[in-house]
């Protein structure tokens, strides 16, 4: 299998599966000389781990982090940083009814024609417990970004939309209910309704909105490597995810070049910022902001039809330890994605310009 790296110069590479014994990965080209706060990463994989609430999987896992190599006496040593997240809550036996035949919008049926066999104890690599080891490495990188603030929120939840700016929020409240949305009102509705969906064994798909603040002139490598582009690959790239648009995204088509275009100030800066903070693949300086849609966890605890491996319709049930909606504990992935592009472009631009 390859496509397990991401990144060219910051780079991470992960390995595991859902029900194995160990997630984890090796970062490679993380500069040496950074402090680590240990506390702040693992406050992150706390953020993204199960069963921290009532609407998300119930799935009992410490993902607790181990380091191995690359850091010593608090500091990174420039070589590669290996670690390891250990699997304690394996239920495999969950997932035996389906070791012959295929979940809907799964990965079961390509992975099985790809590689002509799969680990169907809740996906194997194709899991969402593979994004557990991209939050330690952009935990990482965050703290090798100093001075960048990046910020993730829930904004929508099915159809209930938070409609109102970024800027008119207060980011800082993210964390102070289960569903990650800055504004409590909205983040009410939106429990509520999670738990109604899951109350009826079914699931629904959100958006996430990331920003990030302070990112200095200059991210980005045109013409293919893009920094929207690059942005765009590490969304995608993550498990349930169905779109990405930047800036004023597909709002834009509706507004003509007059209204849309970025008018400058003196300073370079510019009195709006329908480019995203991004113009010719480059950062300009402006606040990054994008969303990110997930789709409804494909696992739903209701029976449905389905086909075997020669085959054949069959009749199963959804079973085990499913999220109802994925986008509250994806907020920190999102954030460690765009930490680790915004790494990548950080150290490309130290090699190619003094």
């Amino acid at each position: 299998m390859a496509g397990n790296s991401f990144g060219n110069l910051f780079k991470v590479s992960t390995f595991g599966e859902s029900h194995g014994k160990a997630i984890g990965g090796v970062i490679d080209g993380c500069p040496s000389g950074i402090t680590l706060d240990l506390a702040a990463i693992q406050k992150d994989l706390d953020r993204r781990k199960p069963g921290q609430s009532a609407i998300v999987t119930q799935r009992k896992e410490p993902d607790e982090v181990e380091f191995f190599s690359g850091i010593f006496e608090g500091k990174t040593t420039g070589t590669p940083i290996g670690f390891a997240i250990h699997n304690t809550n394996q239920k495999s036996k969950d997932y035996g009814h389906i070791k012959d035949s295929y979940r809907p919008s799964h990965a079961d049926y390509v992975y099985d024609q790809k590689y002509g066999f799969r680990d169907y104890r809740g996906g194997g690599r194709s899991s969402a417990r593979e994004t557990a080891s991209r939050v330690v490495a952009g935990a990482i990188a965050k703290q090798f970004l100093k001075g960048i603030e990046i910020q993730a929120f829930v904004s929508q939840v099915g159809n209930l939309k938070l409609n109102k700016d970024y800027k008119e929020l207060d980011l800082s409240q993210t964390e102070n209910n289960i569903v990650r949305c800055p504004d409590q009102e909205m983040a009410s509705q939106m429990e509520d309704y999670i738990k109604a969906i899951k109350k009826e064994g079914d699931t629904i798909g959100g958006v996430i909105t990331c920003v990030a603040k302070n990112v200095p002139i200059g991210l980005g490598e045109p013409v293919f490597d893009k920094l929207h582009a690059e942005l765009g690959k590490a969304m995608l790239s993550i498990n349930a995810v169905k779109g990405f648009e930047y800036g004023s995204g597909f709002d834009g088509v509706t507004m003509k070049g007059s209204e849309h275009n970025d008018q400058f100030n003196t300073d370079g800066t510019t009195k709006t910022n329908y480019s995203g903070g991004i113009q010719g693949g480059i950062s300009n300086g402006m606040d990054i902001y994008f969303n990110v849609a997930f789709k409804p966890v494909a696992t739903v605890i209701q029976g449905y039809e389905t086909i075997d491996r020669q085959g054949n319709k069959v009749q199963t049930q959804g079973k085990g330890r499913h999220d109802p909606c994925v986008v509250p504990r994806a907020v920190p992935i999102v954030e460690a994605m765009t930490a680790l592009v915004l790494a990548d472009f950080t150290l490309i631009n130290r090699a190619i310009k003094l």
